[in-house]
């Protein structure tokens, strides 16, 4: 299952975008304007985002713009009712992965969509290599050389959410989104330990961290 991510203001699209979605199996967050969808892509993790162009207080294209500044890898599949090629154009310069435009078909928006998710997914979302490292996304393993590492399902989870967004700062809030989930309670703190136990496993110099590494003020970026 994906999350998705929709920026739309106009509601009717909204909710047939996401009850579509939702029958695809997919996970959906609705943000009804610019704004907010630029903050809800900055703090959460999503597969991809669905982004409308015409929106109130920050337009399709200034959101595509500041995430792919603020080093947000996420795809971004724009919509809009233009059919000029210099508007299409503009919004594949400023990082946006496609383009549909309104009307479009159903059957046309899912296949677009799974081949985005393809698309993104490293390696086919089987195998990811860093150093001498091997994330198997198949039997959930990491390996070290010929050794299986001895990862915890939350040290693998975590290993996962920065392989899949490779280059992107994570706060500590967000990491303990991904491994721990959106409701569980607990502390920042409990994420540095398991970053350190993490650190142990894969790194050449767990000292001298140079695939997980601290960003001050901020949390952490993986750089494998």
């Amino acid at each position: 299952m994906s999350r998705i991510l929709v920026v739309e203001d106009e509601p009717g699209i909204a909710l047939a975008l996401e009850d579509d979605l939702r029958h695809e199996g997919h996970e959906v967050e609705i943000a009804g304007d610019g704004e907010t969808g630029a903050r809800a892509a900055r703090e959460q993790l999503f597969d991809l985002i669905v982004l409308d162009v015409m929106l109130p207080r920050k337009d399709g294209f200034e959101v595509c713009r500041e995430l792919r500044r603020a080093g947000i890898r996420t795809p971004i599949l724009m919509l809009t009712a233009k059919t000029q090629e210099a508007e299409k154009v503009l919004g594949l310069d400023l990082g946006a992965d496609d383009y549909l435009t309104k009307p479009y078909g159903h059957h046309e928006l899912r296949a677009r969509i799974r081949a985005l998710l393809r698309r993104a997914a490293p390696e086919g979302a089987e195998m990811y290599r860093f150093g001498d490292v091997e994330v198997d996304f198949v039997r959930a393993e990491v390996r070290r050389g010929s050794e299986c590492l001895d990862l915890s399902q939350l040290e693998f989870k975590l290993m996962a959410a920065f392989v899949h967004s490779r280059g992107r700062v994570f706060s500590r809030q967000q990491l303990l989104d991904a491994a721990w989930g959106r409701d569980v309670f607990i502390t920042e703190r409990v994420v540095d330990n398991q970053i350190v136990n993490l650190r142990r496993k894969i790194e050449p110099d767990p000292a001298n961290p140079r695939y997980i590494v601290s960003v001050r003020g901020l949390g952490y970026r993986f750089d494998g």
